[in-house]
């Protein structure tokens, strides 16, 4: 079957949308465990694996890459549930995304999997079967779901919202030349300010029974 990616803006309901679809259909997640699964079968040290995505990606230190300041990869790395620096092994940005690429071609070739993220509607837009999908939302819904499921006030909701979208939209145009707002990229792009996730998840389950196999230039 079809690989779906899926790229939302923070705080549009993105990730549950896409772990409903993998219930739905019982696809795999891409996540670090499919990534070091993959790693191995491609040939790639599991070691050399390291999740630089534009989720874990902080704004300071993205910014820091874009002026010319000289830091390592690993400053910029943290995790997306602890907020906290990881201690990853320090590889340079285009090895790291170059690892990244790899993986999610791997993982293309399983198909049955749902990729979050990390470029994939940039590094798999010339393969066939692939469905991509852009989960948006106003921005005032965005910021409320993230007070909301973050427990923040609503001063910080709006400033983790405006940083994680800066973050994601400067990472993808440095690293896959790609305006993520470009709706050219996807075959769907779902409002979930209009949809709930149910009803997203069989929009898009819909949309795999129709997806062309053959990627039209």
């Amino acid at each position: 079957m079809p690989v779906i990616t899926i790229s939302r803006q923070y705080g549009s309901g993105g990730d549950a949308i896409a772990k409903r679809v993998c219930e739905a259909l019982g696809y795999s997640y891409f996540d670090k465990n499919l990534m070091a699964q993959v790693a191995s079968e491609t040939g790639i040290s599991k070691s050399d694996v390291v999740d630089f995505s534009e989720d874990t990606y902080k704004m300071r230190g993205f910014l820091d890459r874009l002026l010319g300041r000289n830091r390592s990869a690993a400053d910029a790395w943290t995790s997306s549930d602890t907020q906290r620096a990881l201690p990853v092994e320090a590889l340079d940005e285009a090895r790291s995304v170059n690892l990244i690429k790899e993986t999610i071609i791997g993982a293309h070739r399983h198909d049955n999997v749902v990729i979050v993220g990390r470029g994939g509607q940039a590094i798999l837009r010339e393969h066939p079967g692939v469905l991509h999908v852009r989960i948006v939302a106003p921005l005032g819904a965005r910021v409320l779901r993230v007070q909301s499921t973050e427990n923040v006030n609503l001063d910080e909701a709006t400033t983790r919202v405006n940083r994680r979208g800066e973050a994601a939209r400067a990472y993808l145009e440095r690293f896959h030349d790609i305006d993520w707002d470009n709706p050219l990229l996807y075959h769907l792009i779902i409002n979930t300010g209009k949809w709930e996730t149910e009803g997203a998840v069989q929009i898009i389950i819909n949309a795999l029974v129709h997806l062309p196999m053959i990627v039209h230039q």
